[in-house]
């Protein structure tokens, strides 16, 4: 059995076999998706490093334990006795830039591949250990370019601009999310009335977290006599989750969209609301001098020194939860009901059928991922007369999420001081923020009003 379980595992990481776990009693996996989880495995790794580089006391650590550090600075010129170019944010530019190259060239490699069984497939689902050599090899290499200044100012707009569109998709997959979570739930009314209480539920619940949201915002971030910015900020955006409301079950909308309701304004208003208190969190403090002539932060709440006792437990969970929100982001962004959303491609109402874990299939699994199954000793292999999602379009999304990365770790464009601990504050953070909530409200106005402008077409939403 263990000779078996090697030989299947050499065959995965040199050739193109699929991979699976060794312990015989772990469940047998579907090969499209160990193949995701994999790549995903690499892009963990890279992130984790660029973690460290941003780490000021790793490079301390390292010259002090390590013997004959300051030499080998020296002999491969990497920045003086410090290798001050393998830390600090031009280090994660190099780095990112490395993975970023790494997917582009197999988003171009996979380019329009729709049989599993091509010789183009065989690589992006196997051949890892070659992969994670070329990984290495490009993040190595970035730190060999010529003329680096030009080259890090050049990829800082680069890396914007792939930003801005990795956060388009996602504010994109969670407008569609709001209509098909209603559109699913709606047709369930037609059998079973029950339905129209989980909507009803549902919609209560997501009002409440709003509104109780900005309410706590509005206790905890602003004063009566001061933090004026804080509250037009709460006004507007409390603003907007009442229009969104309104449009959505306005007239003139119902008659275009039958489908439309206060649950997708709903579900909207919560991730406005979150938002917005992950801007307020993001904005750097505010001192003032008190009667006694000592500094204090207004306009942010104080609960007391406890919880900042230990800085570094809170920067590592802090990194934890953004390394899995990316992950999230890029395994759902890349499967065939999330491309099709996208698109705004959807079945036929009649054809819907009404379920808690809508997501997913009656059983639990994709239904693209239903068909075409073929069980191998560990894998079971589901792609046998076609693939059930775009490589190209998955190594895409992986390409603009390495540049997401970048520029989140290195705090946007405030990188010149910023390390593990600042990514999470600053000027370039919130601005980030707040453009993506009005971005995120204008999207599903969009979806609402398109309708009405142009008639003549025929929107699936």
């Amino acid at each position: 059995m263990s000779a078996r379980c090697c030989a299947g595992q050499l065959a995965c990481c040199c050739g193109s076999a699929g991979c699976s776990l060794c312990c015989g009693c772990c469940p047998k996996f579907r090969q499209s998706r160990t193949t995701r989880f994999m790549y995903l495995f690499y892009f963990i790794l890279v992130i984790a490093l660029c973690c460290v580089m941003m780490t000021p006391s790793v490079m301390k650590q390292v010259k002090d334990h390590i013997p004959f550090f300051e030499e080998f600075c020296k002999k491969t010129q990497a920045g003086g006795d410090a290798c001050e170019n393998l830390v600090g944010y031009s280090a994660v530019y190099r780095v990112c830039f490395g993975m970023a190259c790494f997917f582009a060239l197999f988003c171009l490699l996979t380019l329009k591949v729709n049989n599993s069984k091509s010789c183009r497939a065989y690589i992006h689902n196997g051949f890892w250990f070659f992969k994670l050599l070329l990984l290495g090899t490009m993040c190595s290499g970035a730190f060999f370019i010529p003329d680096q200044e030009t080259f890090l100012k050049v990829w800082r707009y680069v890396g914007a601009g792939g930003s801005f569109l990795f956060i388009c998709i996602q504010l994109l997959l969670i407008v569609q999310f709001a209509h098909k979570w209603n559109k699913n739930w709606t047709a369930g009314t037609v059998r079973n009335k029950l339905w129209y209480a989980s909507l009803s539920l549902v919609t209560l619940i997501m009002y409440s977290v709003a509104v109780g949201g900005l309410a706590l915002m509005a206790v905890f971030y602003t004063q009566w006599d001061d933090c004026m910015d804080n509250k037009i900020l709460l006004g507007v955006h409390g603003g907007l989750c009442v229009l969104i409301s309104l449009v959505a079950i306005s007239p003139c909308v119902q008659n275009r969209q039958p489908h439309s309701g206060l649950l997708q304004s709903g579900l909207i208003s919560c991730y406005v609301t979150y938002l917005t208190f992950s801007a307020l969190t993001s904005k750097p403090e505010k001192k003032v001098l008190d009667e006694h002539g000592k500094n204090v932060t207004i306009c942010a709440p104080d609960f007391g020194q406890d919880l900042h006792r230990d800085e570094n437990m809170v920067t590592w969970l802090g990194t934890l939860l953004l390394i899995v929100c990316i992950s999230y982001s890029c395994l759902t962004s890349t499967t065939r009901s999330s491309s099709d959303a996208l698109q705004s491609r959807y079945g036929a109402p009649e054809l819907e059928v009404a379920r808690c874990c809508f997501c997913f299939g009656p059983d639990g699994e994709d239904t693209e991922e239903q068909q075409n199954v073929k069980k191998g000793p560990r894998v079971i292999y589901d792609e046998k007369k076609g693939t059930v999602y775009s490589y190209s379009y998955f190594h895409f999304v992986f390409f603009l999420a390495s540049l997401y990365v970048m520029m989140t770790l290195t705090s946007w464009f405030h990188y010149e001081n910023a390390t593990i601990k600042t990514f999470f504050s600053g000027w370039s953070v919130f601005w980030v923020k707040m453009a993506s909530c009005w971005m995120c409200v204008l999207l599903y106005l969009q979806t609402l009003v398109a309708p009405l402008c142009c008639p003549s077409r025929q929107f699936s939403v």
